[in-house]
C-alpha cells in the first residue's frame, strides 16, 4: 500500500512539475533568453551581408548556382557573421553602457548574458559556419569567411573602432568580405566581378555608417569613440559623405560599363546611385537629423536593390 500510495504520488506531481515548467513564467524566460541569443548575432547586419553573399553566388554562377551550395553559404554565412557580432557585444559592453539606452540593453552590456557564455556561443558559431561551409561549399569561401569575422573583430573593433577616426574607412572591409566569399562559393575562385564587388560595399560603408554617426553623435561622444562627427563636426562629415558618394556611384557604373554586370544592372546602379547623390547632396547643403536619417535608412535599400540586381542581371 506504501509503494502504491507513492506511486500514486509521484503520477499526481508530474503534472504540477509539467504545468510549472510550462507556466507563463517559465516559457517568457525562455523566450527572453533565446531573443538575447538572437540579439548577439546582430541579425539585421547579418541579413544584409548574407543577402551581398547569396546575390555574389548567384552572379558568378551566371544565375543558376546550386542550391546546396546557395543553402550553405546563407547559413555558414550567417553563423560567420553572428559569431563575430557575438564578440562584438563582448568587447564593446563597456561603451555599450555608454551610448544611451538602446545600447545599454543589450545582452552582456546589461548583464543577462555573461561574456563567457557570449564567447562560448561565437565560438561555437564560427565552428558550424567552417564545417557547413567547407563541406558544401570550399574552403576557399569558408576561409574567407572566417576572415571577414577576424577582421571586423580584430582589425575594427578591437583596433580602429576606439582609436581613430579611419575606423569605419578601413574597417568596412569586414562587411565587404562576405562578397567574395559569396562569389568563391560558386567556383572556388575569385573574378573581376567578385572584387567590384568587394569595392562597393568598401566604398559605401563610410557615406552609410557616418549619416548614422551624425545621429548618433552625442551617443559616440559620451562613449569617447572618434567617430568622424565627433572630431570633425557634422558639417565635415556630410562632405566626406559627398564625395564618398560620388566615388560610390562611380565605382558601380564602372562594372556595367565595360560589360562585367550587363544592362540590367547598369540602369538599376544609374537610377539608385542618382538617388543616393541626391540625398548626399542635400545632406551636405544642410545637416539635419532628419536629412542624415533618410540617408542611412535609404542607404541600407541602396545596397540590397544593387546586390539584387547584380543576380537578376546575371539570370537573365
Amino acid at each position: 500500500m506504501a509503494a502504491v500510495s507513492e506511486y500514486t504520488a509521484e503520477l499526481e506531481l508530474v503534472p504540477e512539475l509539467r504545468s510549472a515548467a510550462s507556466a507563463p513564467g517559465a516559457l517568457s524566460s525562455r523566450a527572453d533568453t533565446l531573443r538575447d541569443y538572437i540579439t548577439l548575432t546582430k541579425p539585421r547586419i547579418m541579413s544584409l551581408l548574407v543577402l551581398t553573399a547569396a546575390c555574389a553566388i548567384i552572379a558568378a554562377a551566371g544565375g543558376d548556382p546550386s542550391v546546396v551550395k546557395l543553402l550553405a553559404l546563407i547559413v555558414g554565412g550567417g553563423l560567420a557573421c553572428g559569431g563575430a557580432s557575438a564578440v562584438n557585444h563582448v568587447v564593446d559592453r563597456d561603451i555599450d553602457q555608454l551610448m544611451g539606452e538602446r545600447t545599454a540593453k543589450r545582452p552582456v552590456a546589461a548583464g543577462r548574458i555573461s561574456p563567457a557564455r557570449a564567447l562560448v556561443f561565437a565560438v561555437a558559431l564560427t565552428i558550424a559556419s567552417f564545417a557547413i561551409m567547407t563541406a558544401f561549399d570550399n574552403l576557399l569561401s569558408a576561409l574567407l569567411a572566417m576572415a571577414g569575422g577576424a577582421f571586423y573583430v580584430f582589425v575594427y573593433t578591437l583596433g580602429l573602432k576606439r582609436r581613430t577616426t579611419s575606423n569605419i574607412v578601413i574597417g568596412g572591409a569586414a562587411g565587404a568580405i562576405p562578397a567574395l566569399s559569396g562569389w568563391a562559393a560558386a567556383s572556388g575562385h575569385l573574378g573581376p566581378g567578385a572584387w567590384f564587388l568587394f569595392g562597393i560595399v568598401l566604398i559605401w560603408t563610410p557615406p552609410h555608417f557616418w549619416a548614422l554617426a551624425v545621429l548618433l553623435q552625442k551617443n559616440y561622444a559620451d562613449a569617447k569613440i572618434p567617430m568622424l562627427p565627433v572630431v570633425k563636426g557634422p558639417e565635415a562629415t556630410a562632405l566626406q559623405v559627398l564625395w564618398y558618394s560620388v566615388a560610390l556611384v562611380a565605382i558601380t557604373i564602372v562594372p556595367g560599363v565595360i560589360g562585367t554586370f550587363g544592362a540590367v544592372y547598369l540602369v538599376c546602379a544609374a537610377l539608385l546611385g542618382g538617388a543616393f547623390l541626391t540625398m548626399a547632396w542635400r545632406l551636405w547643403r544642410s545637416v539635419t537629423r532628419e536629412r542624415a536619417g533618410l540617408l542611412f535608412h535609404f542607404s541600407l535599400l541602396y545596397l540590397a536593390l544593387l546586390f539584387v540586381a547584380v543576380a537578376i542581371d546575371a539570370a537573365l
